[in-house]
């Protein structure tokens, strides 16, 4: 077993995922290497954050031994997300005491191209019960923490995801988003997460989740990362419900690329009359008067939109797919689920999903449609959007309680991701970078939104703000 030396876990604490692949590329140091310093950093972190909910070192450091030094992410530590995913052998829980035995028979897509571009799984990171919750406190595994204030939430449902990333356990990791859940942790957590558009990642086995409203990708703490990612893992397959164009030349190439004078519109209303922070406020004003000294056009554009009846459509049509889900996966548990089984909050989503009728789902199915088209309609006009991802910093340890019993009051909490989940629904790319913190030291993450299918100029006037507004020397307090 290699030697962790303390020169090693600098290296790799300062590191990207890149960085440290061009190490293995040069081979300065070997995929073994990097699995035990990340090893090291997860048990010396994890006990505080609670972002590692199952330690695959066995798995990793054997996988270590098979590594291509020639692909892009060589030998560089990983997690994937305890939600839908399968790499073979692992665990996939779901959070759910349900799921709590059953072990991933399979790889899915995703994660055999995952493999293919040399990441290694470490082990597997924190997420809410069933993905709903924009924290992480599942009641199997217990609380993820916010390595910038241990008080407040790291967001969710990517919340261990991001908790690790932000800690520097891993460079990167997956992270998923059905209602701004890549987004919000990146915003909580000062790291960079983007949605992509709908269809740019296939959720094969599955052919599709909410009507396109789910996305799958990763949260890290480099826009080049991000890009190399998308690179690696995009793409449907034939018979695919959705396919986005195809840019010419990589993700990572195109984000390298200074973008021409753009057309940028931004929000600070919130579509559903709350109150933004100050603070965030200014976070987002902030960027748009960096955006417009790096010459780009800029105006204020708010959202024509019904956030809380949109809102109410989007939850009431997941509800269905939700109680079909705990149908579909009945025989890898050998039983159905009963109200023990899970949390309140999840129960109270399978009894709506089983309640609802065809007719009444298939009109949710068409109002989401019609919202999509809406919000898709009043940004046409502009390059990119910019927005809030959050209206207010990071809630309490706690506030987002899956104990509810009552789906609509719970949901009605949601209120501060009231510009996240528009974009699930409308089906464009949408980043959030840290792009300011609080007077207390807590990150606050400003939304970029795309056109569909432009991940390239998300990513390039991405990649702009990285260095007009640089966050990485920022470092929480709990950190490698």
């Amino acid at each position: 077993m290699p030697t962790v030396t303390e020169s090693l876990l600098e290296t790799y604490a300062e590191s990207d995922a890149l960085g440290l692949a061009e190490l293995v590329h040069k081979k300065e140091v070997s995929p073994a290497e990097l699995v035990e310093a990340a090893i090291t950093q997860i048990e010396r972190l994890n006990p505080r954050l609670n972002a590692v909910v199952h330690r695959l070192y066995d798995m990793g450091r054997a996988r270590a031994e098979t590594i291509d030094a020639a692909a892009p992410f060589a030998g560089v530590p990983y997690l994937l997300k305890e939600l839908a995913s399968s790499w073979e052998g692992a665990p996939i829980t779901n959070s759910s005491a349900y799921f709590k035995d059953v072990v991933a028979p399979a790889d899915s897509e995703v994660v055999g191209r995952i493999k293919r571009a040399g990441l290694v799984l470490v082990g597997k990171s924190n997420a809410p019960e069933n993905g709903w919750s924009i924290a992480t406190e599942p009641k199997l595994y217990g609380p993820t923490l916010n390595p910038w204030n241990e008080e407040v939430t790291p967001g969710g449902s990517s919340g261990g995801t991001a908790a690790a990333v932000a800690s520097r356990m891993v460079p990167i990791a997956e992270a998923s988003d059905g209602a701004g859940s890549i987004r919000i942790p990146a915003s909580c957590c000062g790291i960079v997460g983007l949605k992509p558009s709908r269809g740019r990642v296939t959720l094969a086995p599955l052919g599709d989740y909410w009507y396109g409203g789910a996305y799958f990708l990763c949260c890290t703490r480099s826009v080049r990362d991000t890009a190399a990612y998308l690179d690696a893992v995009a793409g449907a397959l034939p018979g695919d419900p959705y396919t986005p164009p195809v840019p010419a030349g990589s993700w990572l190439d195109l984000s390298r690329r200074a973008p021409k004078k753009l057309r940028i519109a931004y929000s600070v209303t919130p579509p559903n009359g709350t109150a933004v922070d100050p603070q965030v406020r200014d976070a987002v004003l902030n960027t748009v008067a960096t955006l417009e000294g790096l010459g780009h056009q800029v105006e204020e554009r708010d959202l024509d939109l019904d956030g809380d009846a949109a809102w109410k459509t989007y939850t009431d049509m997941t509800c269905v797919q939700t109680a079909a889900m705990f149908d579909w996966l009945e025989p890898a548990v050998g039983r159905p689920v009963t109200p023990a089984d899970v949390e309140p909050v999840t129960w109270a989503i399978i009894e709506r999903g089983r309640a609802t009728s065809g007719t009444k789902h298939i009109t949710d199915v068409e109002g989401v449609r019609q919202i999509g088209r809406a919000v898709v309609g009043q940004l046409q006009p502009f390059d990119l959007f910019i927005t809030p991802t959050l209206t207010q910093l990071p809630r309490p340890v706690g506030y987002y309680d899956m104990s509810e019993p009552d789906i609509d009051r719970y949901n009605a909490k949601w209120a501060d991701s009231v510009f996240a989940f528009p974009f699930n629904i409308s089906g464009q790319p949408a980043i959030s970078l840290p792009l300011a913190w609080s007077r207390d030291n807590i990150p606050i993450g400003v939304q970029l939104v795309g056109r569909y299918g432009d991940e390239a100029t998300v990513l390039a006037v991405s990649a702009q703000l990285e260095k007009a507004m640089a966050w990485r020397d920022r470092r929480p307090p709990l950190s490698a």
